[in-house]
C-alpha cells in the first residue's frame, strides 16, 4: 500500500490530468497516520501534511503491535520507520503537522495517544498544530466538522 500511494497513485493521476507536482496529504485514523509517515519519510515531496486522529505510535500501542506483527514482521526496529512519533526524532525537514483529534474519540487514550506526538515535537523542535477537540469522537462528523481548516492550510502550503 505504501508503494501505491506514494508512487503507482500520483503516476496515473499525473498521467491522466493535467495536475502540478506540488503535493499535500491528509487522512482519518489509519489513513491519518500513512499521511503522516508518508510526508515524514518522502523530504521534498509534500508541501503540506494533515490528519484527523492518527495512530501516531503504533510501535507503543497494542493495534500498532498487532498491525506491524502481521505486516512486518517481529523486528522491533523495522517498525520504528512507519511510526510518526520515531520519524519525528530522526527527520530533517521540519515540514509543519496539522494534527485534529477529539477528545470523546473512545481510541484517544489507549491507541491514538497525541501527547506522545506532541512531547515529541516539542523536543525536537518539529512544528505542529494539534487541535484538541472537545465533543467530537472518531466519526466523519468530527472531519466534516473541521475539514475545511484543513484545506486552508493546505491551500495555503501550496500557495508558497
Amino acid at each position: 500500500m505504501y508503494d501505491y500511494v506514494v508512487q503507482e497513485l500520483p503516476a496515473l493521476i499525473e498521467a491522466h490530468f493535467p495536475v502540478t507536482a506540488e503535493r499535500s496529504i491528509s487522512g482519518h485514523s489509519m489513513g491519518g497516520h500513512g499521511a503522516l509517515v508518508i510526508a515524514l519519510r518522502n523530504p521534498g515531496r509534500y508541501r503540506s501534511v494533515s490528519a484527523f486522529s492518527p495512530i501516531v505510535a503504533p510501535t507503543q500501542v497494542p493495534w500498532g503491535h498487532k498491525a506491524f506483527e502481521a505486516y512486518l514482521g517481529s523486528d522491533r526496529e523495522a517498525w520504528k520507520q512507519y511510526d510518526t512519533v520515531e520519524l519525528i526524532r530522526t527527520v530533517q525537514e521540519r515540514l509543519p503537522l496539522l494534527v485534529d483529534q477529539g477528545l470523546g474519540d473512545e481510541f484517544l487514550e489507549s491507541q491514538l495517544q497525541p501527547d506522545l506526538l506532541r512531547k515529541a515535537c516539542d523536543e525536537t523542535g518539529h512544528p505542529l498544530t494539534l487541535n484538541l477537540r472537545p465533543g467530537y469522537d472518531h466519526s466523519y462528523y468530527f472531519i466534516a466538522s473541521f475539514i475545511g481548516e484543513h484545506m486552508a492550510h493546505h491551500a495555503s502550503a501550496l500557495k508558497r
